[in-house]
């Protein structure tokens, strides 16, 4: 499992001209799941994130969490993260999850960043989305796991 995370000011999803997730301050996650990954390895990276440092405190050093900001979520599936670039110019996605494993696996991350207390809202599995990011800082951190 692979996740962007990006620390923003505020971010969006819109599917079709419609707004369908809309936060301020906090996390917006582009998530990659892989053909191996499981519920197991979505929880901990949930847990990884909610409590990762990445916010800044009273002195401006990344000291504080989403939950100390009490922040919110965004989770966008992103199969891409698993592109395969090293032949050609046409990238190749058979490193990422199929759908039928992916999407359960998805939804299994962002009730585990939910039951951590992190508001989140997710853009939609499948769908071609527009995704605002204003990054904050920048502060972007790629994990996998």
């Amino acid at each position: 499992m692979k996740a962007v995370i990006q620390r923003v000011t505020r971010g969006s999803v819109e599917i079709d001209g419609r707004r369908v997730a809309e936060i301020g301050p906090g996390l917006v996650i582009l998530l990659g799941i892989g053909p191996g990954d499981t519920p197991g390895v979505a929880a901990k990276l949930a847990r990884k994130i909610a409590m990762m440092r990445i916010f800044g405190d009273e002195n401006g050093k990344m000291n504080l969490s989403v939950l100390d900001v009490q922040g919110a979520a965004i989770v966008v599936s992103q199969f891409t993260l698993y592109a395969d670039t090293r032949k050609g110019h046409r990238p190749a996605f058979t490193d990422a999850a199929p759908p039928e494993i992916a999407s359960p696996l998805c939804d299994q991350f962002v009730a585990a960043l939910r039951e951590a207390g992190i508001p989140t809202q997710t853009g939609e599995f499948g769908a071609h989305m527009v995704v605002d990011i204003q990054n904050d800082g920048p502060v972007t951190i790629l994990l996998e796991l």
